[in-house]
């Protein structure tokens, strides 16, 4: 069972679930967790497989599911970015094994649960069910950079403002493209609507050059620096 001190600053059914699922943390965890639980823009460069989405969510679920959730009209809290639908797919499959694990060790251990809610919008999105999430936001809310852009300019937008944190997935992907650039105005957009500063996460394993990448993510910095950017990166 895990028992890094990297998982010290969890709820307890969150590292109870952990180490029964995890020997122990990977190193884009070590370096990345205490870089994203202090609330900086955090960059996570790591190959597949190495633990890079846990990486950016395991915090952002730890508040989840021990904070009751803001304004239900405006319950988000959490943006996942993926420019790729596969990708979203697959990572809003992923995200309900750790819930239900956590749920559990809570009931176990006798500790509160506050079940979270995930939905996705992309170009799939029937009418009806982007209805219904504008009526019943979820907490975690799986998109992609041309669905948070018709968000943003719709009625939409209200359902955002308790956004704390973006994680953007592929972001080597994003860049130096037409829609990179569209995608950091809707980030710009968002950060003006919100009722607190974004945190911003960004996920990849090909990033060259790191400095570019970073600067994407952080368009207030002017060069890579630690306090704000943690680089976590295996063999």
């Amino acid at each position: 069972m895990a028992d890094h001190e990297v998982l010290h600053g969890f709820a307890p059914a969150v590292r109870a679930w952990f180490g029964s699922s995890f020997p122990e943390p990977t190193a884009p965890q070590v370096q990345g967790w205490p870089s994203i639980r202090s609330g900086a823009h955090t960059l996570v460069c790591a190959p597949t497989g190495s633990g890079k989405t846990l990486t950016a969510f395991l915090s952002s679920i730890d508040r989840l599911v021990t904070t009751s959730p803001p304004d239900p009209k405006a319950r988000t809290r959490v943006l996942y970015i993926s420019p790729l639908r596969a990708l979203a797919f697959d990572v809003e499959k992923n995200l309900r094994a750790p819930l239900m694990g956590i749920e559990l060790a809570a009931e176990r251990l006798g500790e509160p649960f506050v079940r979270p809610t995930i939905a996705m919008r992309t170009g799939d999105t029937s009418a009806s069910e982007r209805q219904a999430l504008q009526r019943r936001p979820a907490d975690l809310l799986i998109t992609t950079p041309e669905s948070l852009y018709l968000m943003l300019t719709s009625e939409v937008r209200s359902t955002l403002v308790n956004v704390e944190t973006v994680i953007i997935d592929e972001i080597h992907a994003m860049v130096a493209t037409k829609r990179g650039a569209h995608l950091a105005l809707s980030l710009e957009r968002l950060e003006r609507i919100t009722r607190k500063p974004l945190q911003r996460i960004g996920l990849s394993a090909t990033q060259r050059p790191l400095e570019e990448v970073a600067r994407y993510l952080d368009r207030k910095s002017t060069r890579l620096n630690s306090s704000h950017v943690a680089l976590s990166r295996m063999p």
